[in-house]
């Protein structure tokens, strides 16, 4: 079992849904916590909460990912502060929803530099002092949307897709260290990601973001490189395996489309 005791944790997009759960889940465990979002009023809550409740330490920092190269930025503050970083939870993103034609241009920017180019960029400052100390653990947050092309969401999907495989290719790079690699892929989760996205972008029913972090522990402790919360799925892309990439993306363009209007 990994432990968490007197770690500090990075997590990103700390100031709802999963990143909340995780910081609670970590404090419980004895992490220290270093919270990061950009509504500081929302942190500092969740700070003083955990701090109460656990006794940890938890430091909270205003930042807005998006920006480029923002990751190592972020890391290189937390460094001044005499923080040494052992976990890293890149929670941090959004999805936007409907056909990319009609998308607006910087919201896609952003979208792509906070859920892959901040991912990329946290992970690569922190990895070498982990490997270095041979111990750290680095969840990255995808999705089950990162399993097949997804018209509607497909920037979004493409950026998930993203995140399951650099995650694996790190976990084949840190296999034989004492440093843990997983990418986490929740299905739909009852956080506020919808209220960005769109409530036409869900499908199937929701998750309790305390169980997808469950699962997310556990399968570190396993060491398992990625891991699908819930069942029903990880039953779709065990069945999409047999079908034609043209079948996969006929259905998904189905599946995401149903709810939107007809005109």
């Amino acid at each position: 079992m990994y432990s968490f005791n007197n770690q500090t944790a990075l997590i990103t997009g700390a100031s709802s849904g999963l990143g909340i759960e995780f910081a609670k889940a970590l404090a419980a465990r004895g992490a220290n916590l270093v919270l990061v979002a950009r509504r500081q009023g929302r942190l500092t809550a969740v700070a003083n909460e955990l701090k109460s409740l656990h006794g940890v330490q938890v430091t909270t920092i205003s930042r807005d990912l998006s920006k480029p190269r923002s990751g190592s930025v972020l890391l290189d503050d937390i460094a001044r502060r005499k923080i040494q970083v052992d976990v890293v939870i890149n929670n941090a993103g959004f999805g936007t929803y409907g056909p990319l034609a009609g998308e607006n241009p910087d919201r896609i920017a952003d979208e792509v530099s906070l859920n892959v180019g901040a991912v990329v960029d946290i992970t690569r400052a922190a990895l070498p002092g982990m490997l270095e100390r041979n111990v750290g653990a680095i969840i990255n947050v995808a999705s089950t949307a990162a399993f097949q092309p997804l018209s509607n969401f497909a920037t979004y999907a493409a950026t998930k897709a993203f995140v399951l495989s650099f995650s694996e290719a790190l976990w084949g790079e840190t296999e034989h260290t004492g440093v843990r690699v997983l990418a986490l892929c929740p299905g739909a989760t009852a956080t506020e990601f919808f209220d960005v996205a769109g409530s036409d972008a869900m499908t199937g029913p929701m998750a309790a973001a305390s169980d997808v972090i469950a699962t997310a522990l556990t399968a570190l402790d396993r060491r398992e490189p990625s891991v699908i919360h819930g069942a029903n799925n990880r039953f779709a892309p065990f069945a999409m395996r047999f079908a034609s990439r043209k079948a996969v993306i006929r259905l998904a363009r189905r599946v995401m489309s149903k709810n939107r209007p007809t005109t």
